[in-house]
């Protein structure tokens, strides 16, 4: 007998052993479930026999409902099944008609049908097949002949409305199945039929988790009507009996997490005290839900703090949730039991397996932890489950079980170990289980009692796909049990046995550990996991070691700090201008000199390490930032204003770019060298991250580095080169010379030492670089810009508003806005425009403006005075045009800015960029999309895109049509991942390669020179005789009107490029066509889709003094995609075959002066064989255009320089759950 603890003062001792198992070694957990459950190999025999004959009695005498059929025909496995299951989600909330008919085109039309037509014994699913086969045709294109034509002719003439009507009314009848009535007075009356026969119930009044308090008032409103409504007919004086009621902590608080754990303490508690008295009252039962796994220790706060009010002593009807799938269950079963003897009460639990599993798992994995909160197989839940029904048997004097399965080797399992079937219950969902429960009351008197949904259409859709994806998997007992294929005494078979013959293999095969979740030679970098109170209480105490720490930054030359001197700056915290961080004293003149010369010095030495050696210390590095993330958490809060969130995803970020790079250069050959000294500007609003990331892939690729950050925020940086030196990094590799743009970044650009350039900032600011460094630094000097954007989002009518309203605060209002990834311009379509704007500014009043030190803060300091007033000034012009449709108020002390919403036309509206938490808002009509995406792409901005639509065709049409580096399709779009989401934007947000990603390090590596050409033409310029005997007599005119030309051209659909180039040009490039694949489906976490590709530049300039050289980059540039004008001596003869060919080509002989390059328009990068002379004047030429930093491309072998790399990345989860993941469980 497994005797549960019985003193009262266990309770803390019992959460501190909870907290500990949070992510605890799945065999260890399972080898004391195992112990717990106390069973022998004859009782386990026994239960499988007995759960074998529940199975074979319910094939053979009872009949599965509509919904067991409807999942044993469209399961997660098949397409339709998953199409279904996307198309009930969002169908009912979509308001507008063209919207609808898209949905419903996108979802069916694309499903085969056929197969599945009367193959279930179900009549009305095998007439629902016939209809979704015969819709499915004729929405779908084609020339199908016979009954499909006339259908489709029938359809042409009736309308849409036709299609429209019966797929949502098949929606709505899916929904009927799972949902007991849409308000609690139909299911009060609908539950009448199975109150007859026996059964009691338990209700959900179902909905979204709160997005804002309004939303919460409304919950507890509904929760309070229902609660006075089933009073009514609780006319038994034994509480089991009676009816009961299930309740959601989320839906009464819209910030229900530990960060607001004081709010949550003061009002949730007493909103749910009130339905909890009121339940008391009524002598119903009152079930608390469970809710995901981060938010299990303040439940068990909220619980405590109910079950102690006085008022509800003598109630047995009070009840928790516990989810066996959770390594933590049987800690929580022992806290419940040990509090309910310390306040002498009777309570109830639920033991259910668990909802949202999947969730949990990407969850781990994106936060970097240590393991999983539960376990990652389902046979590992199911022995936990009877771990916990033994338990709960144990625990019955405080304690009534409510055994929620649908499982007949649970039932079963139970059973085994009740003596007394009065003492508990079994619990089914509405519409699941009811075969398998009839089953059982035939052979024993227990109480049953059924949790019944109860909600309008739109609002069970969540519900509902959440039981179409728990059941719909090929392991689920409902799945199994209605398919006569797999056999009784399989779908019987005994977990505990199939776990202990596992031995130490008992964790999922397909699921990584979290911290290899990027397979071998990467390991994730740690997590520190926000939302638990240990984790938390451990952080503050670490960090507040540094709460009043004075640093000090200065130059570090050689690995010696320069005096401190008369110019030494105070760095004060910008949300406390009362708190002195530390002090900063400038580079100097002569620091800056002796940097470059000792890293120039220095670069033979370090470049000439193995790639091996320099991956070695890299890691290192990571390593070291792990170890003093604490002071890091401290500086960045203090100097940077970050909030504690921010500052672990930018260690966290940090620590990625350390180990991604290391593994990168140990796939390059030992012989690799990088281009020389190289140049990093950093900024401040990624002080740790950006700062490392271009350091760490510039030292990688073999350069020496002169590190300038930010003025703002040079502590930090000072601190990091400190470590990266400790790493192992050569002191003559690195050096670091803070101080401000003018009096250091000039003199440090207009170096002739310095051989390239990293640099993070603003679009004018990369603009004034580009123009100083074409003149100053060598032609093949690397200029890698990352600038901003104006980062827009469309949502159509199909999204979730709460999933909507979530990755929009965070997107536009995280870091208070000061991300170059944030959300600037939002586009709501007008059908659910006024939904979403009044939920988006409900949100925005559960933001916390702050002291970013404390952790329920949200929104943090802007960095400095300047940047207030700025941002400020901007919003106060709105105000006063009556634009600004809320601002939120700030404190009166630091330099905050309040998130502000403010209505404008479009993003044609936006002036600049406003880098802060200001977002604008605009609407558009359905049949406007396309106008939205070319609106955003003529600002000439491409750095971020988000999405929002359940519509597949829809992706794909604005993926393909959007300029923009980075897309985000139903998520937020800040918060890019190294090696999983590579970042960086094209247009004026940046030159590429993306940061992060598969190309950066070649872009800082010497790989094999400017394509070849002679000596004797080292000096050619605009000036020299040979070129003016080639010039093209009006050379802007001729090249500007063949640029035109080629605008109403394009390579042809499905062409076939590599056998046209071979035939026209392959003779003369000397080299094969590029056959890499572009396309690289990123490691990431489960539930994404994370694929880099590569799409043509456009217009390329292909020019040189030499026709085979020239003829080399327009091969190169056309294998790519690209359209392309050939400069050369005999351009138009050796194109006349490509050009009658219909290939995307214009042609000039001669030899186009540089000064054109800065007047043409419609070109997107000019490739170039010439001298130095020559190339440092085309560069000064397109330094001097405006917008876009166009690169000179000089090496025809550098393939990825003729294409810009794009991003997409989707969250395959939004319509629900993850369907894969899910399926594929073992």
């Amino acid at each position: 007998m497994n005797t549960p603890l019985q003193t009262a003062d266990t309770l803390q001792t019992i959460r501190t052993q909870l907290n500990a198992h949070y992510c605890a070694n799945e065999y260890d957990v399972l080898q004391t479930l195992i112990a717990t459950a106390n069973l022998s190999e004859d009782d386990r025999k026994a239960i499988s026999l007995s759960a074998a004959d529940l199975v074979e009695q319910v094939r053979s005498q009872s009949a599965p409902t509509m919904m067991e059929k409807f999942l044993a025909e469209y399961g997660l496995s098949t397409k339709e099944g998953v199409a279904l299951m996307c198309l009930a989600e969002a169908l009912l909330r979509v308001p507008d008609e063209d919207t609808i008919d898209a949905l419903i085109h996108d979802k069916v039309a694309t499903g085969k049908w056929g197969p599945h037509l009367g193959q279930s014994p179900s009549s009305l699913i095998n007439t629902a097949t016939w209809a979704l086969m015969i819709t499915g045709k004729v929405i779908a294109p084609g020339s199908d002949k016979g009954v499909t034509t006339a259908v489709r002719g029938m359809v042409k003439r009736l309308g849409e409305p036709v299609v429209r009507t019966a797929v949502a009314q098949a929606m709505k009848e899916l929904g009927r199945q799972f949902v007991l009535g849409r308000n609690i007075d139909e299911a009060i009356s609908k539950a009448k039929k199975m109150e007859k026969k026996g059964y009691t119930y338990s209700y959900d009044m179902l909905g979204e988790g709160a997005k804002t308090d309004s939303d919460a008032l409304r919950y507890l409103t509904a929760y309070a009507t229902a609660i006075t409504q089933l009073t009514a007919i609780s006319t038994s004086t034994d509480i089991r009996k009676n009816p009961g009621i299930s309740l959601k902590l989320s839906a009464l608080y819209a910030r229900y997490e530990y960060a607001k754990a004081d709010q949550v303490l003061d009002v949730l508690v007493s909103r749910t005290t009130s339905l909890a008295l009121q339940a008391k009252a009524g002598n119903l039962g009152f079930n608390i839900d469970a809710e995901e796994a981060d938010r299990l220790d303040l439940s068990l706060d909220v619980i405590e703090a109910v079950l102690r009010h006085p008022a509800l002593e003598g109630w047995d009807g009070f009840g928790v949730v516990v989810q066996a799938f959770c390594p933590r269950a049987p800690f929580v079963l022992d806290w419940l039991y040990s509090l309910a003897q310390k306040l002498d009460r009777k309570i109830m639990v639920r033991l259910v397996k668990g909802a949202y599993w999947d969730a949990e798992i990407k969850k781990a994995q994106v936060l970097g932890l240590e393991g999983y909160p539960v376990f990652t197989r389902k046979v590992n839940s199911d022995v936990s489950y009877i771990a916990c029904a033994r338990k709960l048997m144990d625990m019955r004097d405080r304690i009534y079980p409510q055994f929620a399965t649908h499982n007949a080797h649970s039932v079963a399992a139970v059973l085994h170990l009740s003596d007394d079937l009065d003492s508990f219950e079994f619990q089914r969902l509405h519409g699941m289980g009811e075969s398998l429960y009839e089953a059982v009351l035939e052979q024993q008197p227990v109480h049953c009692r059924i949790y019944a949904p109860v909600g309008a259409h739109k609002d069970l859709l969540a519900y509902l796909v959440r039981r179409l994806l728990e059941n719909g998997a090929n392991s689920s007992f409902v799945n199994q049990i209605v398919d006569p294929k797999i056999k009784a005494a399989v779908i019987a078979a005994d977990p505990i046995g199939r776990v202990i013959m596992m031995g130490a293999n008992v964790s999922s095969a397909i699921i990584p550990a979290p911290k290899d979740l990027y397979g071998s030679g990467r390991i994730n970098s740690k997590g520190w996991d926000i939302t638990r109170s240990d984790v938390v209480s451990a952080l503050h105490r670490d960090i507040a070691a540094f709460d009043s720490h004075k640093w000090q930054a200065s130059a570090l030359v050689d690995g010696v700090a320069s005096a401190m001197t008369h110019e030494t700056l105070d760095m004060m915290n910008p949300s406390d201008r009362t708190d002195l961080v530390g002090h900063v004293s400038a580079a100097q003149p002569n620091d800056i000199q002796q940097a470059i010369q000792i890293a120039a010095s220095a670069g033979g030495l370090w470049g000439k390490e193995t790639p091996a050696h320099r991956a070695d210390c890299l890691r290192k590095v990571g390593d070291l930032y792990e170890q003093h993330a604490p002071e890091f958490m401290a500086l960045l809060m203090r100097e940077a204003g970050k909030t504690l969130a921010d500052a672990v995803g930018e260690i966290r970020e940090a620590v990625d770019f350390a180990r991604y790079y290391a593994k990168e250069i140990e796939g390059q050959s030992a012989a690799s060298i990088g281009v020389g000294v190289v140049a990093c500007i950093s900024p401040w609003n990624f002080p740790l991250a950006i700062f490392s990331g271009q350091i760490l892939a510039a030292l990688a690729a073999g350069n020496t580095v002169i590190a300038k950050p930010a003025d703002q925020t040079p502590l930090v940086a000072y601190r990091a080169v400190q470590l990266m030196h400790e790493a192992g990094i050569p002191v003559s590799a690195l050096h670091l010379l803070p101080g401000s743009g003018a009096a250091v970044g000039e003199v440090i650009m207009k170096h002739p030492s310095i051989a390239g350039v990293c640099f993070t900032g603003s679009t004018l600011t990369a603009q004034r670089i580009n123009r100083v460094i074409s003149s100053t630094l060598s032609s093949s000097a690397p200029f890698i810009a990352e600038t901003g954007g104006l980062n827009a989002m469309i949502v159509d009518s199909t999204a979730l508003p709460e999933q909507v309203v979530r990755d929009v605060i965070a997107s536009s209002f995280q870091s208070a806005g000061q991300r170059c990834s944030a959300l600037r311009m939002l586009y709501i379509q007008e059908d659910v425009s006024a939904e979403i704007i009044h939920m988006l500014l409900g949100a925005m009043d559960e933001l916390t403006i702050g002291n970013p030190r404390l952790l329920q803060t949200d929104v943090g300091p802007v960095i400095d005075e300047a940047a207030r007033a700025n941002i400020q000034s901007y919003i106060d012009r709105h105000f006063a045009e009556g634009r600004v449709l809320k601002s939120m108020p700030v404190p009166s002390e630091g330099l905050f800015v309040g998130p502000t919403v403010i209505r404008v036309k479009g993003i044609e509206s936006l002036e600049r960029e406003i880098f802060g938490p200001v977002l604008h808002i605009a609407t558009f009509k359905a049949d406007e999309l396309d106008h939205v995406v070319s609106t955003i792409n003529a600002q000439g901005y491409g750095l971020t895109f988000g999405l929002h639509t359940r519509v597949d065709t829809r992706v794909d049409r604005v993926i393909n049509a959007v300029h923009a580096g980075n897309i985000y399709v139903n998520r937020n779009q800040i918060g890019a991942v190294v090696g999983t989401q590579p970042f960086g934007g094209e247009g004026m947000s940046g030159t590429g390669p993306k940061a992060g990603g598969p190309h950066y390090l070649k872009r800082l590596m010497a790989l094999d020179g400017h394509t070849a050409y002679s000596a004797e033409m080292e000096n050619l310029s605009d000036e020299t005789p040979q070129f003016i005997s080639q010039y093209v007599q009006d050379s802007q005119a001729i090249l500007q009107s063949e640029i035109d030309a080629l605008q109403g051209k394009s390579w042809a659909v499905g062409a076939d490029r590599a056998g046209l180039l071979k035939k026209h040009l392959g003779e003369l490039a000397g080299f094969e066509v590029n056959n890499e694949d572009p396309t690289h489906v990123m490691p990431g976490p489960t539930g994404e889709l994370n694929r880099l590709t590569v799409v043509p530049r456009g217009i390329i300039v292909c020019t040189g003094v030499t026709d085979r050289q020239a003829i080399a980059f327009a091969y190169r540039a056309l294998s790519e995609g690209n359209k392309v004008v050939l400069v050369s001596p005999n351009a138009t003869k050796l194109m006349a075959s490509s050009i009658k060919d219909g290939l995307p080509v214009a042609a000039i002989d001669g030899i186009v002066q540089c000064r054109c390059f800065s007047q043409v328009k419609g070109i997107d990068a000019v490739a170039v064989q010439a001298g130095e002379s020559y190339i440092k004047l085309l560069k000064e030429a397109l330094a001097k255009r405006e917008r876009a930093i166009l690169p000179v491309i000089t090496n025809a072998n550098a393939w990825e320089r003729f294409v810009i790399e794009r991003h997409l990345c989707i969250d395959t989860t939004a319509a629900g759950g993850n369907a894969t993941l899910i399926a594929s469980v073992e």
